[in-house]
């Protein structure tokens, strides 16, 4: 490789030589024009050398071939005769810029010769129309081991990793200090202040269930709240007039909450109201207005339920607190059932 780079160089500056001489000649040829312009000048208006006489004579007198605007010049030779040269309009300068041309032609093949070195034509014409295909040498052996380089810049920083799993608990550390006494209680005093307001809670809560069923007409049990609505209704508009009072038609679904409603429907002196039971979806199978079925509880009267007529898919109470099925387009009081936590 070493060789081919040295090649490489020397065939460079050949090639820089080779134009250094051909803008050496350009320049040469340039100034041969100049002098060859100037020349031609000077032997048009050039005075006449010494020892010779020119006189111009008329056309005529010089030859019969003579046109206008010729001249004849007379020329002492070297034998001190005078000679006649009949110089028409162009033919001396015409003569001159030929041997003017020929003698510029002489200098440029001299210069050429003089500032060429033997055999660089050949070799000028070798390097600028051929194409050198060079072949990379055998590889060299291995050099010796460098010096160990300096340390680069830290890189960027990473992604953070994943979270690791949840290590193992350390041991319990020791007591701390106990802290300062607290102050001494008088718990006798709000013991009693407690005590008292308990009374008082109980008695506000036996007032306000008697203030219901006196003047609300409410009763209640420990999770549900029922009331008489003494507005004759179709089943349907009983069951939407509970719900926008927050509850639904009233669902005894055991022997205490059937009982409470019965007794509840003797003391207004009713016969019978709606209850929240009915098989509209599916005959002969009865559920709740929450949509539960009835199972575990019943309290059919005897022969009931008959769907009498094929059209008896609601359910009333009588006041013995026994049910019967009948016609839902039939209008009557309700009962509505509600949750106290929802009151």
């Amino acid at each position: 490789m070493a060789r081919t780079s040295v090649r490489l160089r020397e065939k460079e500056g050949r090639r820089k030589a080779c134009f250094l001489r051909c803008v050496l000649l350009l320049a040469l040829w340039a100034g041969v024009c100049r002098l060859e312009t100037s020349g031609s000048d000077r032997h048009v208006s050039a005075a006449p050398r010494s020892g010779s006489q020119i006189t111009p004579r008329p056309p005529l007198q010089c030859c019969s071939h003579a046109s206008p605007g010729s001249s004849v010049l007379q020329e002492r030779g070297p034998a001190g005769r005078l000679s006649r040269v009949c110089s028409g309009g162009s033919v001396l300068p015409a003569l001159r810029m030929k041997l003017d041309l020929a003698l510029s032609g002489t200098l440029i093949s001299l210069a050429v010769l003089a500032l060429l070195p033997p055999g660089c034509a050949q070799q000028a014409a070798d390097d600028a129309c051929s194409v050198q295909i060079l072949v990379p040498g055998l590889k060299g052996d291995a050099g010796e081991k460098g010096d160990k380089g300096a340390p680069g810049r830290p890189g960027r920083v990473g992604p953070t990793g994943e979270k690791g799993e949840k290590g193992d608990s350390g041991d319990i550390g020791p007591p701390g200090p106990n802290g300062e006494p607290g102050i001494p209680c008088e718990c006798s005093q709000l013991r009693k202040a407690i005590g008292e307001m308990d009374n008082q809670v109980t008695q506000l809560t036996s007032e306000l269930k008697f203030i219901k069923n006196a003047v609300a007409g409410v009763r209640e049990t420990d999770s549900k709240l029922y009331l008489l609505v003494k507005e004759e209704k179709r089943y349907a508009d009983a069951q939407l007039s509970c719900q926008g009072r927050g509850g639904t038609l009233a669902m005894p679904k055991d022997e205490a909450a059937n009982g409470l409603m019965a007794a509840y429907l003797a003391q207004a002196g009713l016969a019978r109201v709606f209850i929240g039971i009915n098989d509209l979806e599916q005959e002969g199978a009865f559920v709740y207005s929450d949509r539960t079925p009835v199972q575990a509880f019943s309290k059919w009267r005897g022969g009931e339920p008959n769907n009498a007529y094929d059209e008896e898919d609601c359910v009333e109470m009588v006041a013995s607190g026994g049910w019967n099925d009948v016609a839902c387009h039939i209008t009557m009081y309700f009962l509505c059932e509600f949750d106290k936590e929802s009151v």
